[in-house]
């Protein structure tokens, strides 16, 4: 059948060899082209073979799965590998991404894990090609926009806060939902949680189809050119690019890396949302440098106003510009004994906006997958949020990219 998944079969056991393939040959929509039992064999059966997914064992005698995926990258670049391994360690998993694998399976998986991942692998790199395949268009139209011929390159907004427990990911989604139903921008969220992000629970969308980790080889090389594959098209009119699927994989996302994500995602976008992660690593102060707008949630708690402060001390420390850094106070007409003044008394400025509690409307739908601004358009808490989203829109810093790039941050140490 033309549509099937053509597959070879590479490990140095023939017993391995032989049970992967009478197991991939119950599938329907997968063929088993070949089968070798060395690296060396398997580059030169890809090159005659033209498989379009390579399963490859990380431990062989005469050339290890990782040699042999950086070789096929050159040698036969529309085969995705998909590694195999009894180690599950995060450096064997690193090795194998930065080579240029798609996958990692540790032994013993399931076959539904093995069918799984070939299917989605496959898929994934349909989907590069056709993509790739219209890339003149989009490098010229990428030109133009350098040139100053084309759309002004998007906002980026981090929605950040330096406790956890605020709302921070549920006011970021809704954020986002509401900028692009009601304000007809072109948005994307991208969760920069990398280890325990949240965004695709909130969204109903399953992290491990596509997300940020499938990016990885790319970004080792500084290029993004299949970027556009791996966001996911939300019903809610946004574009979402999730985190990793397992906490692991994060340690391979660089600062550079983010920046270079964000960079891109802006000149495609009106919008660019970023759902951060509650404290302070390399990342997190790469997506607070690069943002334009940092919307810093808190709560009326005396923890979330303490950190709060000391938040507000490091921006200082750090060179951000007035204006950069707004406070959003959620949850701000509950009756905890602190109001709204005290707080502002507290850290010292005024807050910028507030969203008021709505634990049922809030919660409903967000164990429904479902983000509130669609469930509940008329819910004071979804105005709040559409509010947000006008200032937010309406506001764009007059810095030139060239002034942000060249004020001077301090490192994260600095401030330690």
């Amino acid at each position: 059948m033309a549509d099937q998944i053509r597959v070879l079969v590479v490990d140095d056991i023939p017993e391995t060899r032989d049970h992967l393939t009478k197991l991939l040959g119950f599938e329907s929509d997968i063929d088993v082209v070949g089968a070798a039992a060395s690296g060396r064999e398997a580059l030169e059966m890809a090159v005659r073979l033209s498989p379009d997914v390579v399963l490859m064992d990380i431990n062989m005698p005469d050339m290890d799965g990782i040699t042999a995926t950086e070789q096929l990258s050159s040698l036969a670049p529309t085969a995705a590998v998909v590694m195999m391994s009894v180690q599950g360690e995060a450096d064997y998993l690193r090795r194998s991404m930065l080579a240029g694998a798609r996958e990692f399976l540790v032994k013993p998986f399931s076959s539904d894990e093995l069918t799984a991942s070939i299917r989605q692998v496959s898929a994934r790199e349909r989907d590069k090609q056709s993509r790739l395949a219209v890339a003149p268009a989009a490098a010229s139209r990428a030109a133009a926009s350098a040139n100053g011929e084309g759309r002004e390159p998007g906002l980026v907004v981090a929605v950040f806060s330096p406790k956890g427990g605020v709302g921070r990911t549920t006011v970021a989604v809704n954020l986002a939902v509401a900028a692009a139903t009601e304000l007809g921008k072109r948005v994307v969220i991208m969760d920069g949680s990398f280890q325990f992000g949240d965004v695709g629970v909130l969204l109903n969308l399953n992290p491990r189809s596509k997300s940020i980790a499938d990016l990885i080889p790319e970004l080792d090389v500084g290029e993004l050119d299949s970027i556009d594959t791996f966001l996911i098209d939300h019903t809610a009119g946004i574009r979402v690019l999730l985190a990793p699927p397992t906490p692991e994989t994060a340690e391979m996302i660089t600062a550079a890396g983010v920046k270079k994500v964000l960079e891109t995602l802006r000149m495609d976008h009106d919008l660019v949302v970023v759902d951060c992660t509650a404290f302070f690593n390399d990342t997190t102060l790469a997506i607070l440098d690069s943002a334009d707008i940092i919307l810093t949630m808190l709560s009326l708690e005396i923890t979330s106003i303490k950190n709060m402060r000391l938040f507000l001390e490091v921006a200082e420390q750090l060179g951000y510009e007035s204006g950069k850094v707004r406070l959003v106070l959620n949850r701000a007409d509950s009756a905890l004994g602190i109001r709204v003044a005290d707080v502002e008394h507290s850290i010292g400025r005024k807050v910028d906006e507030t969203v008021v509690s709505d634990g049922r409307s809030v919660v409903y739908a967000l164990n429904r997958g479902v983000p509130f601004f669609l469930s509940n358009r008329e819910a004071q808490v979804s105005q709040d949020i559409l509010r947000l989203a006008r200032s937010v829109v309406g506001e764009r810093s007059t810095s030139t990219e060239e002034e942000r790039r060249s004020t001077q941050k301090k490192s994260l140490f600095a401030w330690r």
